[in-house]
């Protein structure tokens, strides 16, 4: 029933965003060099590598100089990116992702390989799921960015204490998941977009 839901929401949402579509790669393509999508390889089911779609938000090769985003005006973000990212719609291409059956629209976040190669083999379940575009710790840490930001050694917080608190989210959801509340997950995720 899962997929069912993800495959006929997917291609709603495709379709009626296409417009949106069109007017965002007109904007990413005038505002700087580079492609319109960005690509980036992340960890899915069963530790599957696939390429996770987004609207492009950094100049190109910004990837090479770290994997962690540190702030909304992290310099390597594009003009238009900064908006493109406060609204989070940079995730949106993610539907096709959902389409191809790579993800669904709740479930753990993919990460890089680099740190699920830190997960100990409690952590690693999470690989047990499709991974999606929303879920309990994307709403938690809305504010990542800014939290890293703020500090001194931004990936020695993530990996030690973000990133366990966002595993424990993403087991609290696969122990106790079904259709029913991944709506809840994604209309509290749209309402935390609106409220912030």
């Amino acid at each position: 029933m899962k997929r069912i839901f993800d495959v006929i929401l997917s291609v709603i949402g495709i379709i009626i965003l296409s417009p949106f579509y069109i007017i965002v790669s007109l904007l990413i393509w005038s505002d700087s060099k580079g492609g319109i999508l960005y690509k980036q390889e992340r960890v899915g089911l069963n530790g599957r590598i696939f390429k996770v779609f987004k609207f492009r938000t950094m100049r190109p090769d910004s990837f090479s100089k770290g994997a962690l985003t540190v702030g909304s005006r992290d310099p390597r973000i594009t003009s238009i990116g900064y908006y493109l990212r406060k609204y989070k719609l940079d995730e949106l291409p993610q539907l096709f992702n959902v389409l191809f059956g790579e993800m669904s629209f709740v479930g753990p976040r993919p990460e890089v390989k680099k740190y699920t190669d830190l997960y100990n083999d409690e952590q690693k379940k999470v690989l047990s799921v499709l991974p999606g575009i929303t879920d309990y710790a994307s709403i938690k840490f809305r504010n990542e960015n800014d939290l890293l930001s703020a500090s001194d050694t931004p990936e020695r917080l993530y990996i030690e204490q973000i990133m366990p608190e966002k595993l424990d989210l993403n087991m609290k959801y696969i122990k106790d998941n079904n259709v029913f509340k991944d709506i809840k997950i994604i209309f509290d995720t749209f309402y935390t977009i609106i409220k912030h």
